[in-house]
C-alpha cells in the first residue's frame, strides 16, 4: 500500500535536472501573431449564440479565438492615425 506508482506524473520531475535546466527553449507552437497578444476580452453571449460561434469555428477548422480575432481585425484595421 505504501509502494510508490512508477508511473510519472503530470508534473514529473526530470532525471537529470543540470541537463533539463541547459536545455533550448521550446519554441511556440504558433508561427503566427496569436502568441503576441497579451490583452484579454470578455463578451457576454447567449448560450445559443455560443453555440453558433463554437460550430462555426469547428465547421471551417479554427479555434473560436482565432476565428473572432480575424472578425475583430477585419471590422477595425488599424487606423495610422490612432495610437497603438
Amino acid at each position: 500500500m505504501s509502494e510508490r506508482s512508477t508511473r510519472r506524473g503530470f508534473a514529473a520531475r526530470p532525471a537529470d535536472a543540470e541537463s533539463w535546466i541547459k536545455a533550448p527553449e521550446v519554441p511556440a507552437r504558433r508561427t503566427d501573431d496569436a502568441s503576441a497578444f497579451t490583452a484579454r476580452l470578455t463578451i457576454d453571449v447567449t448560450p445559443a449564440l455560443r453555440g453558433r460561434i463554437k460550430v462555426a469555428a469547428f465547421r471551417r477548422g479554427v479555434t473560436v479565438a482565432d476565428m473572432l480575432r480575424d472578425l475583430l481585425g477585419r471590422e477595425f484595421p488599424d487606423d495610422p492615425g490612432e495610437p497603438s
